[in-house]
């Protein structure tokens, strides 16, 4: 009889990994297990009423590198090429990013000299528009892999950002050489990216996995002879092996007593929350045209940046088209917030949004339609120490022979193209196993 492999967490990271599973030389029983109604985790899209998409999390995904190419090999797999927006080399959302300081816009980053102050001030950006996070706390080893390579290489992370680390060995097909030819700098869907989701679910049951939605995972115990026992409340599953691609301290809290020490070092693997609010203007125009602006902590601290997504993809602005941007809220301000426990009001969220808005690209009118969205820790935190905590997490799952193979944003990447490769690594990992027994 065949084995049974559980994957918890439906977001791109498990569809991922059961799309993976599914398709290797002899396909395990596949079950996914997704805790809330609805898969796709933070991807999410939102059609309004005049036909444009809002994205409540990421919006674009970027082809550069392994990594990029082999979202796009699997865009091509499930057929959603004729779906595919690009923003090409030559498009202002490809060339212009901007940094808010000094209560102006400035181009990054021939737009200032490239002081020391400036490298603070765009690190300091970087971190809060990436992780939501404080730069003195997080790890570029960790958070920033083909930085702490382009530092080892150039010795220095300024000259590392300017000079690229290299590229390694990329898949290839006409999608991938097209972005290539193109030069192109991200892409989404037309009906925005939660279609990428939807199509790996459509995918998955056509194959045959059992997918669960709205079955939150009470605990995992191990049965005498090493398969897993996973309780859903009133019933439960078995398993041979488990491929986890929830939150690290989530799986930190169902793991079994024998697990402690992995327990222990998962739940150090912490996340942030950020507030998304979608601002849509009838009739407005943009100061200048480009992917965005990040806003240093020194500048404001409650507003991590504005992304202009009527610029990268006017496909999506709906029928009239009206100007549709994203303020992004976070970092210490909300962290304190949470931490006091105060209330989240959607409305103070709106209202910073729109004055940010208002103050920084100088949309002063009422937006025509706004959502507000508090995505509670939604931002792994790799904070200086990750990798080692990975590398002991891994040592105690190895020595301990651990039918358990981890996933997913808290370890290796937060970006769309790390979520889907861990995913993919996943799978490889426990066919490998599968192949060998």
């Amino acid at each position: 009889m065949g084995r049974t492999v559980i994957v918890l967490g439906g977001g791109i990271s498990g569809l991922a990994a059961s799309y993976h599973l599914i398709r290797g030389p002899c396909p395990p029983k596949v079950i996914l297990l997704e805790g809330s109604k609805r898969l796709g985790g933070w991807i999410r899209s939102v059609r309004g009423s005049d036909g444009a998409i809002f994205e409540l999390g990421p919006r674009g995904i970027r082809p550069a590198g392994a990594l990029g190419a082999r979202t796009l090999l699997l865009v091509s797999e499930l057929g959603l090429e004729s779906e595919i927006l690009p923003v090409r080399g030559d498009h202002p959302a490809a060339q212009n990013r901007f940094l808010y300081v000094g209560g102006a816009l400035h181009p990054l980053p021939s737009g200032l000299s490239l002081t020391l102050k400036v490298a603070s001030l765009a690190m300091d950006s970087l971190c809060r528009g990436v992780f939501a996070g404080n730069s003195r706390e997080l790890s570029i080893r960790s958070c920033f892999p083909s930085l702490f390579q382009a530092e080892q290489t150039h010795r220095s992370i300024l000259l590392g950002l300017l000079l690229g680390a290299g590229q390694g060995p990329q898949p290839d097909s006409s999608l991938i050489r097209q972005a290539r030819a193109e030069r192109w700098s991200q892409w989404s869907l037309r009906g925005g990216l939660e279609v990428l989701p939807q199509a790996l679910h459509s995918y998955l049951t056509s194959k045959g996995v059992t997918v669960l939605s709205g079955q939150p995972v009470c605990g995992l115990s191990l049965q005498p002879e090493g398969r897993w026992k996973v309780s859903l409340g009133d019933s439960s599953l078995e398993a041979d092996h488990i491929i986890s691609a929830i939150p690290a301290s989530v799986l930190g809290r169902l793991l079994p007593a024998e697990a402690a020490p992995l327990a222990h070092v998962l739940n150090t693997i912490t996340a942030v929350s950020v507030a998304v609010v979608n601002l849509q203007y009838k009739g407005a125009c943009l100061p200048v045209q480009g992917f965005g602006h990040l806003v240093p902590s020194s500048e404001d601290p409650t507003v991590l940046g504005i992304v202009y997504d009527s610029v990268a993809f006017p496909e999506q602005d709906g029928n009239p088209p009206g100007l549709r941007v994203t303020v992004m809220l976070g970092g210490y301000w909300l962290q304190k917030l949470e931490a006091d426990g105060q209330e989240l009001s959607p409305e103070l969220f709106q209202q910073q949004a729109q004055a940010a808005a208002a103050t920084q690209l100088g949309l002063k009118e009422r937006p025509s339609h706004c959502l507000v969205h508090l995505h509670k820790n939604c931002i792994p935190q790799y904070t200086l120490g990750h990798w080692q905590k990975l590398e002991s997490a891994m040592q105690f799952l190895t020595a301990q022979r651990l039918p358990l193979t981890l996933a997913g944003a808290s370890y290796d990447g937060v970006a769309v193209n790390d979520c889907i490769e861990s995913g993919r690594q996943a799978a490889a990992a426990v066919l490998g196993t599968e192949s060998n027994s």
